[in-house]
């Protein structure tokens, strides 16, 4: 029978429930449990892929061309899984599935309501991600007593009777400010949140506390008593110095073994974390430290580029150096000069994105990398941009552009995909998910990778334009990858230049704490090489 844990999170948004659930996924996943994890978002938004990134961070997509909250790049980092589209659910997807079947008739003519439709329709995909799995960690999006998250919390309050109450665990996850003129710790805000849970009717079996300061045992005491649970499931989530901490911090409080007793699984052997801790060691104590420029329109906010900057970690924790993100914003490099706000970097990333909205700062960049050897990599419109730089101060087609930005250009040099030319829906139509690349022997990617062809997640519409590549490989811009079945190009990288790679897909999604990618790893090797001269 699988287990059940959900996730819930109380007082305020933000507190890290994503962190705690990915966190538990990895303690039990390196016991070697079978272990899944599925975000349940309350948002009508159908999916994540026409949101804001000022509002909702990253987009990221799965193996199946998913696009699903960012959370899911912090699962698939932890429990080193590649996840789907079932695992990302919101109550758009909820209720246009109930709304498709009833006009199907489906429900026989019945009134269709929230209970039991709509909650019968979410247990569903909570089971569904069950199939083959010891144990499902569900996290429900949002805070506890959000009208729009009421469904989610009655559907998993209800799928006790389906389960069983001894495969069922609640976590939730709260917060302990401390209030500086009192100059203590404060348990108001967290029974609250748990009353209010209880209210709904459901009992924490454990509770998380993020704070800023460790909770001594009284603290722990009063959260107990007043929450109505053990003092040993009262557990604290300090503040910490990166989020590949918190596995180890709940390890160490006994926070899988908690969850394993409960759900009446075995304990056995404490989880191999080894490669877990020496990946800690080096980014605690570097060797040295890299600077690289991250050159975006949304880098005022860290969350619109998650994924790249957990892959830089990656990379410079396995290169032994800390990378230093200069983030900067597309249109500074515009109003400033590209000297001005690139200069000393030794590496330059130009990330994915759309709209012209600093468009040629990107272009600017792309250039500067070039010209004065510094490695670049550039990921989809990174590519785009590095593309369009060459046409015209290399090749010498000054009206040279992508017709994304500027459809009437006569020098398309990115175009639209030929299947993306009828699309009128923009949720979920993009050229999305996994797709193979085959590689061109003796490049730097070939070289990367130690393979002749990969697998890589894609978001875009539109393409490097094939009846420019002679002129690109005659001067130097060559392809280095491509999708074998219609010829797309899939990676352009610059002969005689110490590092300089764009790619069309996104490598970021597919980086790993322990194991990072091949591409951000070789990239933050060049940057640092550049700086040792």
């Amino acid at each position: 029978m699988t287990k059940f844990v959900f996730v819930t999170g109380g007082v305020v948004s933000s507190l890290g429930k994503g962190i705690t659930a990915a966190s538990l996924g990895a303690l039990l996943k390196h016991r070697g449990f079978r272990v899944s994890i599925i975000k349940l978002d309350p948002y009508i938004n159908v999916d994540a892929g026409t949101m804001n990134p000022f509002q909702h961070g990253e987009v990221f997509v799965t193996d199946d061309g998913a696009e699903t909250d960012l959370d899911l790049g912090h699962y698939e980092r932890f429990i080193d899984e590649s996840l789907r589209s079932c695992n990302n659910v919101t109550t758009g997807k909820i209720y246009s599935s109930v709304i498709s079947k009833e006009r199907e008739g489906r429900y026989l003519g019945a009134t269709v309501q929230v209970i039991p439709h709509i909650t019968n329709e979410i247990q569903e995909r909570i089971l569904k991600v069950a199939d083959g799995n010891d144990v499902v960690i569900a996290e429900i999006g949002g805070t506890v007593g959000d009208i729009e998250g009421l469904p989610f919390l009655e559907a998993i309050r209800q799928l006790v009777s389906r389960v069983g109450r001894e495969n069922v665990l609640y976590c939730h996850v709260t917060l302990v400010p401390y209030i500086a003129a009192a100059g203590e710790l404060k348990t108001k805000p967290t029974q609250h949140s748990v009353n209010e849970l209880r209210r709904i009717g459901i009992q924490p079996d454990v509770i998380v506390c993020r704070s800023q300061y460790h909770l001594e045992s009284d603290i722990r005491d009063k959260i107990a008593l007043f929450c109505n649970v053990p003092k040993d499931s009262v557990m604290e989530a300090m503040d910490a110095d990166t989020i590949y901490r918190v596995p180890l911090q709940l390890l160490e409080q006994g926070f899988d073994r908690l969850v394993l007793r409960r759900l009446g699984l075995p304990v056995g052997e404490a989880p191999d974390m080894e490669a877990w801790i020496r990946f800690l060691d080096r980014f605690t104590n570097p060797a040295g430290e890299v600077e690289i420029a991250m050159v975006g329109k949304y880098t005022s906010l860290k969350d619109s580029y998650l994924s790249v900057m957990e892959a830089l970690t990656h990379a410079g924790t396995m290169n032994h150096v800390r990378v230093n993100l200069r983030s900067v914003e597309a249109e500074d490099v515009e109003e400033k000069g590209v000297e001005a706000t690139l200069a000393g970097v030794q590496g330059v990333l130009v990330p994915g994105g759309f709209g012209s909205r600093g468009i040629e700062g990107k272009i600017a960049a792309a250039g500067y990398a070039r010209r004065n050897g510094i490695p670049y990599l550039g990921l989809c419109l990174g590519m785009h941009v590095a593309a369009v730089e060459f046409a015209r101060n290399v090749l010498g087609i000054a009206a040279a552009h992508s017709s994304e930005i500027d459809p009437g250009t006569p020098n398309p040099v990115i175009h639209l995909m030929e299947e993306q030319r009828h699309v009128s829906h923009l949720g979920g139509t993009m050229r999305l998910g996994t797709y193979p690349c085959a590689l061109a022997p003796g490049t730097l990617a070939q070289g990367a990778y130690g393979a002749e062809a990969v697998q890589e997640r894609h978001r875009h519409r539109y393409e490097f334009n094939n009846d420019y590549r002679k002129r690109f490989s005659e001067a130097g811009f060559r392809v280095a990858g491509v999708y074998p079945e219609k010829d797309l190009v899939e990676i352009l990288e610059m002969e005689g230049h110490p590092w300089f790679v764009g790619v069309q897909f996104h490598p970021e999604f597919l980086s790993r704490p322990v194991r990072p990618h091949p591409l951000f790893r070789e990239f933050v090797a060049a940057a640092t090489r550049t700086k040792q001269g």
